[in-house]
């Protein structure tokens, strides 16, 4: 029961939310997070330490950076989340997340072709 009382105080907080939902996607670092979330690099990286640290993500050093991405096993947890991306048309702060996600993934994805 904890487990679930935890999840749902981390979903609480609009932070962490924008960030499990974008995370969703794909794997991304804390520069890709800030720039898409408009959010200061510290208060990201403080969010993204509880997820962590709750076993909610977990991170991977490419290179120079750490790209972090879900972590999560019991299904009912990722349940919770699916639906929530699911209906992501019905909160326009998490849609505006995605499509600037996608259109940064598109960058990327060029930028290193480019190359």
């Amino acid at each position: 029961m904890d487990r679930l009382t935890n999840f749902f105080k981390i979903l609480s907080d609009e932070t962490r939310l924008r960030i499990m939902v974008l995370l969703f996607h794909r794997e991304l670092c804390v520069c890709q997070l800030t720039g898409i979330t408009g959010i200061s690099q510290p208060n990201v990286s403080k969010h993204l330490a509880r997820l962590r640290d709750m076993g909610l993500v977990k991170d991977e050093r490419k290179e120079q950076y750490t790209f972090y991405s879900l972590n999560i096993k019991d299904k009912l947890l990722k349940d919770i989340l699916e639906k929530i991306v699911e209906n992501v048309d019905n909160y326009p702060v998490l849609k505006l997340d995605i499509e600037k996600s996608k259109a940064a993934a598109k960058y990327m994805e060029l930028a290193s072709k480019g190359k």
